[in-house]
């Protein structure tokens, strides 16, 4: 009798691994992706090894909008991901003054950005930048330590991965949508 209760038991538990599998792994390819924070780009919204939750899901029915947090393919090398914030939208065009950021629509209507999240300003030079009608302007929240938009060009819409969903560590910043701002439209 003990032998078949052993065969029963690892039947019985290579079934929980397949159906467990089963429901992790299409969740994990297309839904939700764990990752973990990198640098002081992005601070004070977000530290070094904070823990995230990516929602890799809801991107594929809305587009990103103004002050969305996304993490995205790095244009210059795709096997590394960043995180930053956008600020332009396709087909408007981003100017930069000092610590100013004004966005001027499609429409030609102007809009200044509130940054009240932004506390480190720095690397403030004057420049203008214009989008075509797949690419976003992405920036980090801690301006002078971000290699961002700024550095090296519009962020292609193919290389957004999704948006920060949920933190989960350290436990004491858990916080759903982290760093999530009042739209700017």
């Amino acid at each position: 009798m003990p032998q078949e209760n052993s065969g029963n038991f690892f039947t019985e538990l290579l079934k929980f691994v397949l159906i467990a599998a089963a429901i992790v792994f299409p969740i994990r390819l297309f839904v939700a992706q764990p990752f973990i924070v990198s640098g002081a780009s992005m601070e004070p919204t977000f530290f070094n090894n904070q823990y995230l939750i990516v929602d890799e899901l809801s991107y594929r029915f809305e587009t990103p909008q103004r002050g969305d947090v996304v993490i995205f393919r790095y244009p210059r090398n795709p096997k590394e991901f960043f995180i930053k914030r956008i600020v332009g939208l396709p087909g408007e065009t981003v100017s930069i003054q000092g610590n100013t950021v004004t966005v001027t629509r499609a429409d030609g209507t102007k809009v200044q950005l509130d940054q009240s999240y932004v506390v480190n300003h720095g690397n403030g030079n004057a420049a203008t930048y214009t989008l075509t009608d797949k690419e976003y302007f992405v920036m980090g929240d801690n301006r002078p330590e971000s290699s961002d938009s700024r550095v090296w060009g519009p962020l292609p819409r193919e290389n957004i991965v999704g948006r920060a969903f949920m933190r989960l560590l350290p436990v004491q910043t858990f916080e759903v949508f982290p760093g999530a701002v009042p739209s700017q439209q």
